[in-house]
């Protein structure tokens, strides 16, 4: 009986870039569980529940939570899944880079950013008050126009806020880890920061949305494709170090 070598995955890319793509969903999903497990919504009663009021498709009330923590598991769990599909589909000569990728998801890209738009967040509701009182607002007979006019602007302080803290918190994160993947790998480490690494982020969005439109459905609708996204970082981990992954 013959074993098929771990190199004769690569020679179908997509197919290898598919079940990646898999295990990072499972891991995700497995992580979701659990956090659906802990907010009350048993796993084990889906059989027995309509479809509709599962906890992911639920829009009009707000019974799941999905924030920092929650964030930082979802993403766990997938970059574990795309660590176990690279493993497992990839030649094992390209796993160091996949370690590399899975510390700049988790950190540069997940926990210093969620840290700097969190710490930015408290800072705007202590001086909330405060800082609203310098927002300009607009008078007029129109009074639809006006409402939502000083809406927007009174959303453009927070907004700016999250965007800006985002990004000095994905650059931030960035650095460091690859200050640490070229202290541990003993290589100057120059991963540049891509279009994908903002996909963990969907939840500072969710908040910018809620802001800008209070009451409205958008900001959840949203806020349950964070799982989804949350499949990118593993996905992006099971891949490095792969001759598809590059450019």
């Amino acid at each position: 009986m013959s074993v098929t070598p771990v190199s004769q995955f690569n020679s179908n890319p997509n197919n290898m870039k598919r079940k990646i793509l898999a295990t990072a969903a499972l891991g995700s999903a497995a992580a979701f569980g659990v956090i659906c497990h802990k907010q009350g919504f048993r796993v084990s009663k889906l059989s027995q529940t309509p479809v509709k009021d599962w906890a992911i498709f639920k829009i009009k009330d707000k019974t799941l939570k999905i924030e920092e923590k929650e964030v930082l598991g979802l993403a766990g769990g997938s970059v574990a899944g795309g660590l176990v599909g690279g493993a497992l589909f990839d030649d094992k000569k390209n796993f160091k880079p996949k370690l590399q990728e899975a510390l700049s998801q988790l950190l540069g890209n997940v926990a210093v950013p969620i840290f700097c738009v969190g710490q930015t967040s408290k800072f705007y509701k202590k001086h909330e008050e405060d800082i609203l009182k310098h927002v300009p607002t607009i008078k007029g007979e129109n009074k639809g126009f006006v409402k939502y006019a000083n809406r927007a602007l009174k959303a453009i302080p927070p907004v700016g806020l999250t965007a800006v803290s985002l990004g000095v918190g994905i650059v931030a994160g960035n650095k460091v880890s690859n200050f640490i993947n070229e202290k541990v790998s003993g290589k100057k480490v120059e991963r540049e920061i891509r279009g994908t690494d903002f996909a963990p982020h969907v939840d500072d969005l969710c908040l910018a949305i809620t802001l800008m439109a209070p009451g409205t459905p958008v900001g959840e609708v949203i806020a349950k494709t964070i799982p989804f996204f949350l499949t990118v970082p593993g996905y992006q981990t099971g891949i490095a170090g792969t001759n598809s992954s590059q450019g």
